[in-house]
């Protein structure tokens, strides 16, 4: 069959791959000029299975509250007269309690788990080399509160079967020298050890490089207009380049989702939720973290990259807003020089901002839609990095018409008809 890809993120390229795998012929549409040029472009790197969590979970509401009056915080909510926002954040406060949070957890960790494994497969098989480092995941807490609170997070670890380790000050340290400096900011951590990190646009490009080798034709700076539909079914897409036809359709446009699909009366509940990163030059190696850290204050990520850090985080219910304010910038370089100062060149940043696709309930929406031949890929939030190859190989099983090799139930958008 001729599948037609909409969207060259990491979602939409590792699509690409399974499906090119499974003996389809794939087109690729996006606006950008190359792969993986939005959402996917400077996240913070981490490919972080264990973390796999809703942001809908019980006690979120009162700390919101409590987060949107931090100086540095690490929730920002700029109200507008937007209804889609109004629903996706009713949406997301019916999700807090412990039953849906346990329903929807579950079915983000079987999924990341999976795609980690397939990452792995993948980047040996392609001897794939992206900055990557399998170094584990350090969550830092500074307060006392936060380290007891882990409990609950250890239980879930447990629950599932994922490796971890209680550590104490000097523990963080062993895991990460660069924090010696710094030791008395923190009480104690969380590490997972089987968790990496890496550069996802670099990942996306060079998988993009090899499905052009393998005959995938690409059709960069194309805006994607409509779906034409005829008779029930996708006839084809509209774009300012004409129609592009195929057998089968699969939206990958994270954020941009939504828009596509609504004329087709579809209601995809994919809100855009703003991120921050900043990237600088590695000036001190021994001061630089190892692997990524999590600041559990302000919920930014400090991730080392080869010989670069990213320092990325934050959340901001703002619309499609692309603006980029000095005080998110200012919370990134705080949250750096406080806990490996003096690591990277801070006069030399890169400022970036991206969409997070996110869905009030926490998993993606992975699977085929009420039009036969329309399928979607889209409303990874913060886990596009996580859960890329595992999505990418689930739907290529489901358009191929075979049974995916993990449990996909629960995972399309028939979950919220139900």
């Amino acid at each position: 069959m001729k599948i037609v890809i909409l969207g060259a993120g990491v979602v939409g390229i590792t699509s690409a791959w399974y499906l090119v795998q499974a003996g389809h012929e794939v087109i690729v549409i996006d606006r950008q000029p190359g792969p993986a040029l939005e959402t996917s472009f400077a996240n913070a790197g981490e490919v972080s299975p264990g973390y796999a969590s809703p942001w809908a979970a019980p006690g979120i509401p009162m700390k919101a509250i409590r987060w949107l009056l931090m100086r540095h915080a690490p929730l920002i909510l700029r109200p507008n007269p937007d209804m889609e926002m109004l629903r996706w954040v009713a949406s997301m406060l019916r999700n807090c309690t412990s039953a849906r949070y346990a329903l929807n957890k579950s079915r983000m960790v079987r999924l990341a788990e999976f795609s980690r494994d397939r990452l792995a497969a993948l980047r040996d098989e392609l001897s794939l080399d992206y900055d990557q480092r399998e170094r584990g995941t350090l969550q830092l807490f500074r307060t006392q509160s936060q380290l007891d609170g882990s409990a609950k997070d250890i239980a879930v670890l447990e629950e599932y079967g994922i490796p971890y380790e209680l550590l104490d000050r000097d523990g963080c340290v062993r895991a990460e020298p660069g924090l010696a400096a710094t030791r008395e900011r923190f009480v104690g951590g969380l590490r997972l050890p089987n968790d990496e990190t890496g550069d996802c646009q670099i990942f996306t490009a060079k998988l993009a490089a090899k499905l052009a080798e393998m005959g995938v034709e690409f059709r960069y700076d194309t805006k994607i207009e409509t779906l034409a539909v005829d008779k029930g079914r996708i006839a084809g897409v509209r774009t300012d380049r004409g129609m592009v036809s195929g057998d089968q359709y699969l939206v990958a446009l994270a954020s941009f989702s939504p828009a596509l699909l609504r004329p087709l009366g579809m209601r995809v509940p994919v809100y855009p939720v703003k991120g921050y990163s900043i990237t600088a030059p590695i000036v001190e190696p021994d001061r630089a973290p190892v692997s990524t850290l999590l600041d559990e204050s302000y919920k930014i990520a400090i991730t080392r990259l080869g010989d670069r850090v990213r320092v990325g985080g934050m959340a901001e219910i703002s619309g499609y807003s692309l603006d980029l304010p000095a005080r998110r910038k200012e919370t990134l370089l705080y949250c750096v020089n406080d806990l490996f100062p003096g690591a990277a060149r801070l006069s030399d940043v890169d400022y970036w901002c991206g969409l997070r696709p996110m869905t009030p309930d926490g998993p993606p929406i992975l699977g085929p839609t009420a039009i036969p031949n329309l399928y979607l890929n889209t409303g990874h939030g913060t886990l596009g990095w996580t859960m890329g190859c595992g999505s990418g190989h689930v739907i290529a099983d489901i358009i191929s018409g075979r049974r995916p090799e993990i449990d996909a139930d629960g995972l399309s958008i028939a979950r919220y008809r139900a």
